[in-house]
């Protein structure tokens, strides 16, 4: 069988492994020979392996950039937040990993809650296209979204124009809770992103072996061991499908 998956999923004689290099949870730093290292690139290391072919990385800037390639026969497998928006071209597995999402608010502020954000005359900061993005999209229904490339640059526009919340990923918000004083954290979680493994709409029986392949990893400890290994915190192994 691994003869039929890998023609499937790596007709190139290569797994091309889609990484999307924004996400500094799951691309913790780079190798000595310049490939990304973090517990994406190793569930992809593990795929070629149990395929029996090499792994070749293409480091995407942005998710939103990786999941436009999708379908198009450019990578083989795509390491992103699995979002229904993304669905449409790209078959995901279930999660192996996942990431609360929440608030950052400035000092002073009133509110106190993830649902009191979305208000009317709340203004939200946040990185377009980024997963937590398309949900934000789908649910605010008072608040405004004010987007923008990045997550550094999100930070810098809800500093400098004043917004009054900035959406973003836990573990990030607890270093950007720091450089922004009197700024504080909202307690619980408006989502949590679910980082999966995609191929193309075609690859059927590939994207059963993927999905297989994620349950396995999350059942066995393996994707718990990559956490560990990579020492990131705010990302836990995601429950069964």
């Amino acid at each position: 069988m691994p003869h039929e998956l890998a023609a499937q999923l790596a007709p190139t004689g290569v797994l091309r492994a889609a990484i999307n290099m924004g996400n500094f949870l799951l691309v913790t730093g780079k190798t000595p020979s310049g490939d990304p290292a973090g517990v994406s690139p190793d569930m992809a290391a593990a795929i070629a392996e149990r395929l029996g072919v090499p792994v070749k990385y293409l480091p995407y800037k942005t998710p939103g950039e990786l999941a436009d390639h999708g379908g198009t026969n450019t990578w083989d497998i795509g390491l992103i937040g699995a979002e229904p928006a993304r669905a449409q071209k790209i078959t995901f597995t279930a999660a192996y990993v996942e990431i609360e999402a929440t608030y950052l608010v400035p000092a002073g502020s009133t509110l106190k809650s993830v649902t009191e954000v979305d208000s009317k005359g709340v203004r939200i900061a946040v990185s377009a296209r980024s997963a937590y993005d398309l949900w934000l999209e789908r649910n605010i229904k008072n608040a405004t979204l004010v987007r923008t490339e990045g997550l550094d640059g999100a930070l810098n526009l809800f500093v400098n124009d004043k917004l009054e919340a900035m959406a973003g990923l836990k573990p990030r918000l607890l270093s950007d809770v720091q450089k922004v004083p009197g700024s504080r954290i909202l307690d619980g979680q408006f989502t949590a992103v679910q980082q999966a493994i995609g191929t193309a709409k075609t690859n059927e029986a590939g994207a059963a072996f993927l999905r297989s392949f994620v349950e396995e990893a999350k059942k066995s400890g393996f994707v718990k061991s990559l956490i560990e290994k990579h020492k990131v915190v705010g990302l836990s192994v995601a429950p069964p499908a």
